[in-house]
């Protein structure tokens, strides 16, 4: 399954993804393009990172004048805080430099930070970081660095898999903007959902097909049962279903989609499903099911229901999100239980699913009259 390898990483509590360069500026330049002097006079904090190897370092060092940046501060996690067990081998940066202790290393976090010209070259770029021990161990819930997030504008990170619902509440409780790297799956949490439902919070997805290929210190360990040989490319993990969480505007989110009617989605679909069946309204709730992004009508004006990856397409001067099919929505919606009929029809047709009459998943018969549930779905409705 697509997300396999992130459970088992959240169930071990190994988080350590490094991102690439490239998927850095790549999502950078969408909110640059949109607002060129987005990150100009700002504090940027890289919390979450190594920041010696970390690419989010590395690439608001190296633009710190052209963005007219007024700070960067990246911090780490100290070694022996971290669950996962590898050999640690310090950077050639950290142990010539006069601060280094190997003792201090093991269990105090680093802290980066850019803001001057250190060496009288007349600019500032990734050779002025100066670099320091934290007290503690660097985790971004202590005391020491939510004071670094209340200095700062901007809180840019890929953070921990398995805390990215404390991570998304620890930024919003300061009310810092935010670019994060997230598992696709999030947006069904139910502190993440009614921000994205409110516009708060919104999705981007630069990773080709919805995956990232990410480096790690787990890399060192090959015998990790979640690491697969097709999991590999030259050198790099590969994650299925990643996007980026934010709050920063870039101009992909106001793209409308290009939409055809209901009847020539019917005569045209690249999608047999839509050819043969057409569209399908629910048993148990008032909306028409829309199993494909691209499939979804101009000329229907009411709920429909759509994959969770519509999010990556979601222009919210064209839908409204009215919310979806997860339990903390089935009342103020009205979605109805499934029903003792459905479910004889459904185990009749050979259905095995884990499904009950009193539950409240969206399912539905289908042209053929054959009883039908579908995955996890977003309900919008067409604005005009």
């Amino acid at each position: 399954m697509a997300n396999d390898k992130l459970q088992t990483a959240k169930s071990a509590k190994n988080d350590e993804f490094y991102t690439q360069y490239v998927d850095v500026e790549k999502e950078m330049n969408a909110y640059i393009d949109y607002n060129p002097e987005v990150f100009k006079n700002k504090t940027i904090l890289l919390p979450c990172d190594d920041p010696e190897w970390s690419n989010f370092t590395k690439y608001f060092a190296q633009n710190f004048q052209r963005f007219g940046l007024r700070k960067v501060i990246s911090t780490s996690y100290a070694v022996e805080s971290k669950k996962y067990k590898v050999n640690y081998q310090p950077s050639l940066f950290e142990e010539e430099n006069e601060k280094f202790d190997i003792d201090k290393t093991r269990i105090k976090g680093k802290i980066f930070i850019l803001e001057r010209d250190i060496n009288n070259d007349q600019k500032i770029n990734i050779d002025d970081l100066e670099w320091n021990y934290l007290e503690g161990d660097g985790d971004f819930r202590s005391e020491e660095v939510k004071k670094l997030r209340d200095e700062s504008d901007i809180i840019i990170t890929n953070p921990p898999f398995s805390l990215f619902r404390e991570f998304i509440a620890w930024v919003l409780e300061a009310e810092k903007k935010f670019a994060v790297i997230g598992n696709m799956n999030a947006i069904t949490y139910k502190e993440i959902f009614p921000l994205i439902k409110e516009n708060k919070i919104w999705l981007d997805n630069p990773f080709v097909r919805g995956a990232g290929y990410f480096t790690s210190p787990l890399e060192l360990n090959k015998n990790l049962s979640y690491f697969k040989s097709h999991d590999y490319r030259e050198g790099f993990i590969r994650v299925p279903g990643v996007r980026w969480f934010t709050n920063l505007e870039h101009g992909r989110r106001h793209q409308p989609l290009s939409l055809m009617t209901m009847a020539d989605n019917i005569k045209f679909s690249r999608h047999k499903e839509i050819k043969d069946i057409g569209y399908n309204k629910y048993n148990n709730f008032d909306a028409i099911e829309v199993p494909f992004t691209d499939s979804i009508p101009d000329d229907y004006t009411g709920v429909m229901g759509v994959p969770i990856s519509f999010l990556d397409k979601y222009c919210p001067e064209q839908f409204e999100i009215i919310g979806t099919d997860s339990p903390y929505y089935i009342d103020e919606l009205g979605i109805k239980p499934m029903g003792e009929k459905w479910i004889e029809d459904y185990r009749r047709m050979g259905g095995t699913g884990h499904l009950t009459a009193n539950m409240h998943s969206l399912c539905l018969y289908d042209a053929n009259g054959n009883p039908q549930s579908v995955y996890k779905r977003i309900l919008i409705k067409r604005k005009r």
